[in-house]
């Protein structure tokens, strides 16, 4: 990935769900939508796929292009994301049996074009997160006791 394209990451996405596996796929964007990505001007922080026929990210902001004037389109406006219809069925019929989402974890550029990698997710309880934390907490606390062991 060239050094000059933006990444629009979902950080809470790790917080709030277990990712179970990624898809990345392409994103239908309008004209002004792709030159404001560029500017890294979005927020995949409330955002949600949605499965039927075809496969939608909702909640996603894309902020209005400043130059854009009348060709600005409305910021949350539902997104059709570009899968294989077998990559879809199956998507649907796992979210369906197994009682999982489908959550927008980073948008970004590849080869000029625009693309989302989506991830299958399950969503954590609260003891769950707290498990995470304390994880996290004592591997920083083991890192900085053999960093001060060393002497430097």
């Amino acid at each position: 990935m060239p050094q000059n394209t933006p990444v629009i990451k979902n950080r809470k996405a790790y917080h709030n769900y277990f990712v179970l596996e990624k898809i990345e796929c392409g994103i239908e964007l309008r004209g002004t939508e792709v030159k404001s990505l560029r500017q890294g001007r979005a927020n995949l922080k409330d955002a949600w796929c949605a499965v039927g026929d075809e496969v939608y990210v909702k909640g996603m902001h894309i902020s209005p292009y400043e130059q854009g004037n009348r060709f600005n389109t409305d910021p949350t406006r539902p997104r059709r994301l570009l899968l294989h219809k077998k990559e879809i069925r199956r998507l649907a019929l796992e979210i369906k049996r197994q009682g999982l989402t489908l959550i927008p974890l980073k948008l970004y550029f590849l080869h000029g074009r625009a693309k989302l990698e989506v991830g299958l997710c399950k969503g954590k309880k609260l003891h769950d997160k707290r498990a995470v934390a304390a994880a996290k907490e004592s591997e920083r606390a083991a890192e900085k006791a053999v960093k001060m062991g060393r002497g430097e």
